[in-house]
C-alpha cells in the first residue's frame, strides 16, 4: 500500500449507536473540523515527500520524526491560509500523530481514563473506562492499516505476526500489554486488543482508594511478603491479578534480589536488585524458543531471593513449585481461577501437564507444603475489581489440601446507581502463619482479625 493510500486509511468511519447495553461515545472527534480538508491536503503532501524514507525500514524512529518536524513546518509557511501559532502546532501534532504514533488508537492511548482498547478489524473501536466498556466511532478503515500498525507494534520488542505465526504477545514502550490475533484464526479481519498500564504504576494506597482492598489487609499481605510465605495470586480476566502483584512486589526489602518471568515484560518494580527475563517465541523456522519453564529453571542458578512469576499457564507450575520449596521462599505468582479451591485444582492440572508420572496426593502435597496465601481477585458486576478472598493453605487432610478465610468479601446487594453494596471482613480466623511471621519479628495484631461484632463490642 503506498503511503498516499496509508494516509486515507487513517480516517475515521461514521458508526452508529447500534449495540443494545452498550454505551456509545464519540471520543475520537467531537465535532465538525473546519481545517479538515486542509489538514488532507497537508497529509498527502507530506507523504509524497516522504514516501520512500517512511518505507525505509533502516530509518530510526528519531530520524523519521525529526524529517516529519521539517516538513510539515515547510508546508505550513508556505501556505496561503491564516493560521495562528496554536492552529499550526495542533496540525502537526495531530498529522505526526497519525503518522509516527498508531493510528486512531493513538488518542486512546494518551488518554489516562481508558484502560484498554478493543480493535475488532475495521468495525468500530471500543474501550475501557472505570471498568465499563464503550464504543466510539473511530475505526481503522482498511484492515492493511490495521496490520501495519500490529507490526509496527510487535517488531519493536523483537516479535513477528503473520500466516505462520498468526497470535502474538508484545508490549508498548510503556510496559502496556499487547495480544494480536490475524486471518486465518481470525475469521473477520485482525483484532488487537491493548491493557493500558498507568505511567505512574499503582500503590497500595492507590488500591485502599480504590476499595479494591483495605488497610487491613494491606497490612497483612505486607507482613506476609515480607515474612517471606509463597503467594499465588489468583482472578478471572481483567481483575487486577498483574497490578496487585506489581503493588505487593514493593512489600519486598530493597536488599533483595528479584528476578522476573514473564511472557511480556509488564511488572514495574522500584527496587534496584531486579532483573527482569522475557520468554521468546520461535523464530520464522521454529527455532529459537525460549519457554516460561526454561526461564523458571534457569533463575534458580541466579541466585534470586525471591522469583516472581507474571502467570503460571503451564507446565512451569512444576518448576515453581520446586523453587518454593527448594529454599526460595517469599516467590508470587498469578494464575486464572475464579476461587481459591479452583485456583489449587488448576494449580494441580498444570503439574501434570510436566508428564511426570506422579501419583495426585503427592502432587497435593507438594503443593500445600510450597502455597503459603492465596488472594482471590473480582470483578463486580459495576465493574469494580476488589479483593473477595485472602485464604490461608493449612495443609492435608487425608487428600484432600485444607483451606481457610481470613478475609473476605460479603455481597450485600446493589444500589440505585448500579453500585455493588457490600464490604470485606475478617472470619475471626488467626492463620497459622502467624506464628512463622511473629519467629520472623513481624507479629500480627490480634487486632486485624476481629470480625465486626467483635470490634462493637
Amino acid at each position: 500500500m503506498k503511503l498516499s493510500e496509508r494516509l486515507k486509511a487513517l480516517d475515521t468511519g461514521t458508526a452508529q449507536p447500534d449495540t443494545p447495553g452498550v454505551e456509545f461515545i464519540d471520543t475520537y472527534r467531537s465535532g465538525p473540523d473546519p481545517l479538515a480538508d486542509f489538514k488532507t491536503k497537508a497529509k498527502e503532501a507530506l507523504y509524497g515527500k516522504l514516501e520512500s524514507r517512511a518505507l525505509d525500514a533502516t530509518l530510526g524512529e528519531a530520524e523519521l520524526r525529526s524529517a516529519v518536524v521539517r516538513e510539515l513546518e515547510r508546508f505550513l509557511s508556505e501556505t496561503e491560509i491564516p493560521l495562528s501559532p496554536a492552529e499550526r502546532e495542533r496540525i502537526a501534532e495531530e498529522i505526526s500523530e497519525d503518522i509516527l504514533g498508531y493510528g486512531p488508537i493513538q488518542r486512546f492511548l494518551q488518554d489516562r481514563e481508558v484502560t484498554e482498547v478493543m480493535v475488532n478489524s475495521t468495525n468500530p473501536i471500543f474501550v475501557e473506562r472505570g471498568g465499563k466498556i464503550s464504543r466510539t466511532n473511530a475505526r481503522f478503515a482498511t484492515e492493511e492499516h490495521l496490520r501495519q500498525v500490529i507490526e509496527r507494534i510487535v517488531a519493536s520488542v523483537g516479535r513477528r505476526v503473520d500466516e505462520a505465526s498468526p497470535m502474538v504477545d508484545a508490549r508498548l514502550p510503556d510496559g502496556s500489554r499487547v495480544n494480536a490475533i490475524i486471518p486465518p484464526l481470525a475469521v473477520d479481519g485482525p483484532a488487537l486488543t491493548i491493557r493500558k498500564f498507568a505511567a505512574d504504576p499503582y500503590r497500595v494506597d492507590d488500591l485502599i482508594a480504590l476499595k479494591t482492598l483495605t488497610p487491613a489487609m494491606a497490612s497483612l499481605l505486607d507482613h506476609c511478603v515480607r515474612g517471606k510465605l509463597n503467594i499465588l495470586i489468583s482472578g478471572g480476566t481483567g481483575t487486577g491479578k498483574t497490578t496487585l502483584l506489581n503493588v505487593m512486589s514493593g512489600f519486598v526489602p530493597g536488599d533483595e534480589r528479584i528476578v522476573t518471568i514473564e511472557d511480556a515484560v509488564e511488572l514495574q518494580l522500584l527496587q534496584e536488585h531486579v532483573v527482569r527475563l522475557e520468554s521468546r517465541p520461535p523464530n520464522v523456522e521454529g527455532r529459537g524458543q525460549v519457554t516460561i519453564r526454561d526461564l523458571v529453571r534457569n533463575s534458580l542458578r541466579m541466585r534470586p531471593d525471591r522469583i516472581i512469576v507474571g502467570e503460571v499457564r503451564g507446565a512451569e507450575a512444576l518448576d515453581m513449585l520446586q523453587a518454593m520449596n527448594t529454599g526460595h521462599e517469599g516467590s508470587m505468582s498469578t494464575l486464572h481461577a475464579n476461587s481459591p479451591r479452583d485456583a489449587l485444582s488448576r494449580l494441580e492440572t498444570m503439574v501434570l501437564m510436566a508428564g511426570l508420572d506422579i501419583p495426585v496426593s503427592a502432587v497435593r502435597e507438594y503443593i500445600s507444603s510450597a502455597i503459603g496465601v492465596i488472594v482471590q481477585l473480582s470483578r463486580l458486576s459495576d465493574g469494580t475489581r476488589r479483593i473477595t478472598q485472602i485464604t490461608e493453605v493449612v495443609g492435608m487432610e487425608g487428600e484432600i489440601i485444607t483451606m481457610q478465610d481470613v478475609f473476605r468479601f460479603h455481597k450485600r446487594g446493589v444500589d440505585d446507581q448500579g453500585k455493588v453494596v457490600g464490604g470485606v471482613t475478617a472470619t475471626g480466623i488467626r492463620p497459622k502463619f502467624a506464628e512463622k511471621l511473629a519467629e520472623a519479628g513481624l507479629p500480627l495484631s490480634a487486632d486485624l482479625f476481629a470480625t465486626d461484632k467483635e470490634r462493637a463490642a
